[in-house]
């Protein structure tokens, strides 16, 4: 029955033997896999076997649930890992935007910032050199006021997330940001709800990104610790040598 059960069914089928007919698809149930699956129900469909063709799709769909659910995973994994990316990179125009406004970068930085004094391109924030450009234009626009410039809508949503996430306001440099707490102290929006969450998201991507920070940090100074013993030796043996040669 193992190595001919499709056949016999087959046979049973077109000379009407019930009884081998109802033992082959038994069998067949029983021995049922994924690598015999198409045969199986393909010749379920064709011997007019319906408990074996029921069988039959049940595996076909506990299979495709499966790889349904990978697939799934597989996404949600790829939109969580964008997403993450999404706040480290607002989490990191939020930095920027405080080191602007209150340290002073290149050509743009608070009123009381020398602004005869020379400086080099921004290193510490690859963002730096974009987020001046923007502050600069949104400062000149005069589309702003309409409300019809895309970058200034952009800066506009930075400088709000900003006020959401600082903790100082009175003490912030940070444009606007003062008028934005209270603004929004006075005016519930609807959408307030929606701009903590995403505040709480980058406040968490950048702690995030500091505990990495110092992780790699640490890994490297442990490295560092291991190499030292070797190199440390190697002075010895080289002072021990020069020693005993002028005590020679």
């Amino acid at each position: 029955m193992e190595k001919y059960d499709i056949h016999l069914l087959a046979l049973a089928h077109v000379y009407s033997v019930p009884q081998l007919k109802q033992r082959c698809i038994k069998g067949l149930s029983r021995r049922l896999t994924v690598e015999n699956l198409v045969d199986v129900l393909q010749l379920s469909r064709l011997c007019n076997a319906p408990d074996l063709y029921l069988r039959c799709m049940k595996l076909v769909y506990n299979n495709f649930k499966f790889i349904d659910e990978a697939e799934s995973r597989k996404k949600r994994t790829r939109r969580h890992r964008e997403e993450q990316r999404l706040y480290g990179q607002l989490s990191e125009a939020m930095s920027c935007l405080e080191h602007i406004c209150t340290d002073g970068c290149t050509s743009v930085g608070p009123p009381d910032m020398d602004s005869a004094k020379k400086r080099e391109p921004c290193a510490q924030f690859a963002t730096c050199h974009g987020l001046q450009l923007l502050i600069r234009h949104f400062a000149a626009c005069q589309k702003r006021v309409k409300g019809g410039c895309s970058k200034c809508k952009r800066m506009w949503q930075l400088l709000r997330l900003h006020s959401f996430i600082c903790d100082q306001p009175e003490a912030c440099k940070v444009l606007l940001c003062r008028q934005f707490k209270l603004k929004a102290q006075q005016e519930k929006r609807k959408d307030d709800s929606i701009w903590k969450l995403l505040a709480r998201k980058v406040v968490k991507a950048k702690a995030m990104s500091s505990l990495s920070q110092t992780q790699a940090k640490r890994k490297r100074s442990t490295e560092e610790h291991r190499q030292l013993p070797t190199e440390t030796n190697s002075i010895r043996q080289i002072q021990g040598f020069k020693l005993g040669r002028d005590t020679y």
